[in-house]
Parts: C-alpha cells; structure tokens; sequence
C-alpha cells in the first residue's frame, strides 16, 4: 500500500523536464486546446448544431402556452445541469451511468490536474502538491475503468447486436483514444518511476501519440457531442415547462402498457 502511495504522488512530468522542456510541454497543450476549439468549430460548420439549436429554440418559443418566468428558468437550468451533466441521470441503467461518470470525471480530474503540472510543478526540482499527483493518477484510473467496463460490455453493437468486443468502427475514434491515452499514461508513469527507461519512452511515445489522436480528432469523433448535451438537455426541460415539448404532441395522461412481453427479458435488442 505504501508503494502505491509514493507512486501515486509521483510526479513524471519533472523527470520528463530532463529531456523536454516545460516550454515545449506547455505549446503542445495549447496546441491541444487548439485543436479541440478548431475541431469543434469545423464540426459546428459542417453539422450545423448550434444553427439548428438557435433556430428550434426560436419556433419553440411560439408554440408555447405558458410565459416561463426567468426565476423558474434559471432554476430548470441549474437543476439540469445538477441532474443530467453532472451526475448523468438520463441513463436509466445503473451500471451504464456508473460508467460514463467514472469516465467523464475521471477524464476531468487528469486533464485538469495535466494542465496544473505541466504549468506549475514541471521545472526540473519541483514539488507538486500530492494532491494534485494523486488526483492525476486516480483520474487516470478512473477513466480506464469506466471506458473498458463501456467498451467491454455495454456498447450497443456489443451487448445488443453480438458483434465482437475487437470490433472496431470510425465512431469508435473518441472512447479508444481516451481509454489508451489514460492508460499509456499509467503505464509511463509506472515505468518511469521504476527506472524501466526503454519502456518508459515507448509508453510516453505512445501517450503523446494518442492524445494527438484524441483532441486532434474532434471534427471526426463524438468529443464535440459533449459540448452539445447540456444544451439539448435545458432545451428539452424548458420546452417541457413552457409547453411547447419541442413542437411534439403533450405526454398521454395514460398508464405505460407495453405488454406482458417486455417483462420476459431485458430491452437489449436495437
């Protein structure tokens, strides 16, 4: 337990300074929040998201029946972004939120506490907080373990079409970037501090690579989907609360009656 300690409030970004300067680590970051902000740019362009959004909100506001009260609206706002960002609760099954938010806060905590390294504590002598090291290894870790328990056993193609988990599609690109990136990551940290020099490069070559890959591959991948949830999800809840249900017929005041077939096994088959 006390190796996993002193691993964890390893630092490798100081002993990486020795051969690559923080400047340069630094520019590949900015780099990197480039790409996102270019991909997610082209994809707004190409896709025509937030036009569609804007344009949909403005129709929804004629069907309205009711005048929303910017109180109430700010407290839908709020509440959605408590309720469906933040604890994801738009997933019905238990094991598929639990999934998505070991990833997503996972994802947060390592790039968040990347950022804080890289920027503060990667000149060769530093001390990062353990904190903040401990945080970038968990994150790490928790990312691993929400997107190989997804990609393992509740992709649909896999759980519900019985395609084989190896099986591998363009739409695939974000979740296989993000779970190889944390775990090169991992896997350099550990080698670095266990003076494996030859796999610790391979590993770092490897984690560069991927994240290249990851934010590099924004316009093609569903990272920019992320950008676009927690707005399709306040739309929804004030549509919902001024009436207007997105230009859809009102809920029928009516008991759900699907048969007795749905209880004979799960919904798994798309």
């Amino acid at each position: 337990m006390e190796a996993i300690m002193i691993l964890m409030n390893h630092n490798p970004f100081v002993e990486l300074a020795s051969t690559i300067s923080p400047t340069a680590m630094q520019l590949f970051v900015i780099a990197m929040i480039a790409l996102v902000i270019g991909g997610t740019l082209l994809d707004m362009v190409h896709k025509k998201n937030v036009k569609y959004f804007f344009e949909n909100a403005k129709k929804t506001k004629e069907y309205a029946t009711k005048n929303l009260p910017a109180g109430k609206a700010a407290a839908i706002v709020a509440k959605t972004v408590a309720s469906d960002v933040m604890t994801s609760s738009e997933f019905c099954g238990v094991k598929r939120r639990v999934a998505h938010l070991l990833g997503m806060y996972g994802s947060i905590f390592l790039w968040v506490t990347t950022f804080i390294l890289i920027f503060s504590y990667s000149a060769i002598g530093s001390t990062a907080p353990a904190l903040v090291t401990q945080l970038w290894h968990l994150g790490a870790l928790m990312t691993c373990v929400g997107g190989y328990w997804f990609w393992f056993t509740m992709r649909v193609d896999v759980a519900a079409e019985a395609h084989k988990w190896y099986r591998i599609v363009f739409a695939d690109l974000f979740v296989l970037a993000l779970v190889t990136s944390s775990t090169f990551a991992l896997a350099w940290s550990f080698t670095q501090f266990s003076a494996m020099a030859g796999w610790s490069v391979l590993f770092f070559i490897l984690y560069v690579v991927s994240n290249i890959i990851l934010f590099g591959g924004v316009y093609w991948s569903k990272f920019a989907h992320m950008f676009y949830k927690p707005g399709a999800a306040i739309q929804k809840h004030l549509s919902a609360a001024d009436g207007s249900y997105d230009h859809l017929p009102e809920p029928a005041d009516k008991p759900k009656e699907f048969g007795l077939g749905i209880k004979r096994e799960a919904p798994r088959h798309y």
